[in-house]
């Protein structure tokens, strides 16, 4: 069974409708979000910031086994892109999720993952 079309036929309303759908949302600022989640340590600290509502630098470096400079490089990521933010407390920084919307994004990547470990092994 062949996995493309067999011959070239289009629905042309509908083609326009999603076309315009797209130049309505922000798809470089929404690949850009995932490039920084596609990164396996910076997942690891969005997923630590799923479980705490919030970590310090010292944390997090720890967490992941990293340095402090490591682990505020990828923070400082995660921040830049608005998926975290932080607040000073004396000498210590702390890190959170930006919002809901991200920690959802998580969660459901890690749901997805399970599901298609179970399905790999039936």
């Amino acid at each position: 069974m062949k996995d493309n079309c067999e011959v070239y036929c289009y629905d042309e309303p509908k083609v326009r409708r999603v076309q315009d759908a797209i130049q309505q949302e922000d798809i470089t600022g929404m690949a850009k979000m995932f490039k920084v989640l596609a990164d396996e340590t910076r997942m690891k600290i969005a997923f630590a910031l799923c479980q705490e509502d919030e970590l310090c630098v010292c944390d997090v470096a720890n967490i992941i086994g990293s340095s402090l400079a490591t682990a505020s490089h990828h923070l400082r990521s995660l921040k830049q892109l608005g998926l975290a933010k932080y607040r000073k407390e004396g000498k210590l920084a702390f890190y959170s999720l930006e919002d809901e919307h991200v920690r959802l994004l998580v969660q459901l990547a890690s749901t997805h993952s399970k599901e298609l470990i179970s399905y790999a092994t039936n």
